[in-house]
């Protein structure tokens, strides 16, 4: 008998779960307008700062590309001939920190300087004064596979090396603006996060009152704070699952807009870049983490309501 007992108590709640769970969507669909404000304001707000994020990741991946791909300029000194010149680039293409060097000799660097229109004159002039004058050293163009500061470092130490050309401050000042724009991201995710919350709070509280006399009719009969509770929660969870729905389909409907011409702006430099969103691992996160949020604002409503309303022994 008492195994009996439980099996029905297990199974009238499991019947109230599912009840809770279909009634509260009625709900949402016979107040069509008041449902689509909520979930609308909810979805604009779990939008923006998702969509901070993902422009802040495709910037790091952007950044990533960039540094990987910049190049260490190492003049040798003078005196250093093109042989050596060429021993040491293939001395450095053998190093495990080293993607590709280039040679570019006093001769090709001459040239290149006489394709610039602004320089060409002046070094015509020269070259009549002395045909044989080249005051232009070897270049190595090294790009680097690992850490570029320890490579560049590694670099200036070289006996054959007059000067190496890094420059990593415009790496650490990308950095911390990335580092700022996340935390921004993050303040703004918690405040709108909170706005959402508020939202959920106060449409579950207006229909708490509109079912205030119902509720205390449960209240007297007997009827536990479960019982009243869950159906408000699941409405609460109902509107956010919604919202995370919309803020997925604006990020997706901003990716498609904005896709196509950021592809053609990166070709335009040569590059194969490409905007990206969030995967489904990530998309599946933001659904549960707006459905969550849409149930902890219900309870908190209905929490306060019941604490409100609970009985007081005499």
């Amino acid at each position: 008998m008492p195994e009996r007992a439980h099996a029905t108590r297990l199974g009238a709640w499991l019947a109230h779960h599912g009840y809770s769970l279909v009634a509260s969507l009625g709900r949402c669909f016979r107040r069509p307008w008041a449902t689509l404000l909520t979930v609308g304001v909810m979805g604009l707000a779990l939008a923006l700062p998702l969509g901070l994020g993902i422009v802040l990741a495709n910037l790091e991946r952007l950044a990533g590309s960039v540094q990987s791909a910049r190049e260490i300029g190492v003049f040798l000194k003078p005196e250093v001939p093109v042989t050596r010149a060429q021993a040491l680039a293939a001395e450095l293409r053998a190093r495990a920190d080293v993607a590709a060097v280039e040679l570019r000799t006093p001769a090709q660097g001459l040239a290149q300087l006489r394709r610039q229109p602004e320089l060409a004159e002046a070094i015509e002039v020269l070259r009549a004064a002395d045909p044989a004058a080249n005051p232009l050293p070897s270049l190595l163009l090294v790009r680097p596979r690992g850490d570029e500061l320890l490579l560049a470092n590694s670099l200036a130490h070289l006996p054959e090396a007059d000067q190496v050309q890094h420059d990593a401050l415009w790496r650490q000042r990308l950095d911390g603006w990335l580092r700022f724009g996340r935390r921004v991201a993050l303040v703004l995710a918690a405040l709108l996060g909170l706005g959402a919350l508020l939202v959920v709070g106060n449409t579950v509280r207006l229909d708490i009152q509109a079912r205030r006399e119902e509720l205390g009719v449960l209240q007297l009969l007997g009827a536990s704070d479960g019982f009243i509770r869950r159906p408000f929660l699941y409405l609460g969870a109902w509107y956010g699952l919604a919202a995370g729905a919309l803020a997925l389909a604006v990020l997706s409907a901003a990716h498609l807009a904005l896709q196509a011409p950021i592809a053609e702006l990166a070709a335009s430099y040569g590059s194969r870049f490409a905007l990206h969103g969030l995967d489904p691992r990530q998309a599946g996160l933001v659904l549960l983490g707006a459905t969550v949020l849409g149930w902890l604002g219900a309870g908190i409503v209905t929490g306060h309501f019941l604490r409100q309303t609970r009985p007081t022994s005499p």
